[in-house]
């Protein structure tokens, strides 16, 4: 089988290993929701902030026809997800969804929308829902924190609720009563976000080990004579196009942990703020600067940028290193120099 969220195989003898029943656990696979792994253990995703948010935004105006119960969104990848809602009267509410990521602290909170019938579709951030203060994040300064992968999801889930009504369009306000006291958890200001959480999600799902390296990967990196090693998911699509006749496993946070289990062809791709402060920890200490990207659009040449970078390709011990930015493009690398 083929996970249809992060593309990978799955060997048949994991799926032999599990205890699930093989047509629960196939069914789940499918739909997005599980992952198996090499010891056929299974851990369950859940969705993003941006899909809890598209789920809301849909819910609310559907609602203005009637009551709503349960609801369904488009996701990145392709595949539906589904949740129950209480919708009424054009405000819905849509709890996120609990899941095997350790470190989500976002499960179980809220997402409220209200619509209205309008000419055209309008999203608004409400309360709860961060303002970027600072350059150099998906989103623009002084914006709303709401990537704009998860903002398509959100319109195109109100433009399905728009056209099943056969409204003129919908003004859809999305709030998160608690958002702001999570964000006191979260790294938010720290980076530049302000006043709440940050809408985000590149595929619709959360994976369960975002921050730590399964059993699975590490199987994954021991068999692999030609791997590479990422950060995340932007850092699989790119490596994947860039090095089509390796292995890309989800390293994430943990790259030293991964390149242990390595060995033969190995690479370490990703964007720079995981991979150049992989390299050097303390490289914003006293910047003044919030994070690495902002530093690099701002301040291209600064010379802790090449100097993480060199960090980064000692501690990779002979493996080639490569940063690539949002939109694919290599901006260093340690085999063709930088």
């Amino acid at each position: 089988m083929i996970d249809p969220v992060n593309k990978s195989k799955i060997p048949d003898e994991w799926l032999d290993r599990s205890k699930m029943p093989r047509d629960e656990l196939e069914a789940g696979i499918k739909n997005g929701m599980l992952v198996v792994l090499s010891d056929g253990s299974v851990l369950r995703r859940g969705y993003t902030t941006g899909t809890t948010a598209a789920m809301a935004a849909k819910a609310a105006v559907l609602s203005l026809a009637g009551p709503v119960t349960h609801i369904s969104v488009p996701t990145p990848v392709g595949l539906r997800a589904e949740l129950n809602v209480t919708g009424s009267k054009g405000h819905a509410i849509a709890k996120k969804m609990n899941n095997d990521h350790e470190s989500d602290i976002t499960r179980g909170i809220e997402f409220v929308a209200d619509a209205k019938e309008t000419e055209g579709i309008t999203i608004y951030a409400g309360e709860g829902i961060g303002i970027v203060t600072r350059s150099g994040l998906e989103s623009k300064k002084g914006q709303p924190a709401i990537n704009p992968r998860p903002m398509e999801q959100i319109r195109a889930s109100v433009k399905e609720a728009v056209e099943e009504l056969g409204l003129k369009g919908s003004e859809v306000t999305i709030y998160l009563p608690k958002g702001k006291e999570i964000a006191k958890e979260t790294l938010n200001s720290r980076i530049g976000v302000m006043d709440g959480i940050s809408i985000l999600g590149t595929t619709g799902f959360v994976e369960p080990w975002n921050d730590h390296l399964g059993e699975m990967k590490g199987d994954l990196i021991r068999c692999s004579d030609k791997v590479v090693l990422t950060t995340g998911r932007i850092g699989i699509r790119y490596s994947t196009m860039l090095f089509p006749d390796h292995t890309v496993v989800l390293a994430g946070s943990r790259i030293s942990e991964a390149l242990e289990a390595a060995h033969g062809d190995v690479i370490i791709c990703g964007l720079p703020g995981l991979v150049l402060k992989w390299g050097n920890p303390d490289m914003l200490k006293g910047s003044g600067f919030a994070t690495v990207v902002e530093m690099i659009e701002v301040q291209a040449q600064n010379p802790r940028i090449q100097q993480a970078f060199d960090m980064a390709v000692k501690k990779a011990k002979g493996a080639r290193v490569v940063v690539v930015d949002r939109d694919g493009a290599v901006l260093m690398d340690s085999e063709v120099g930088t």
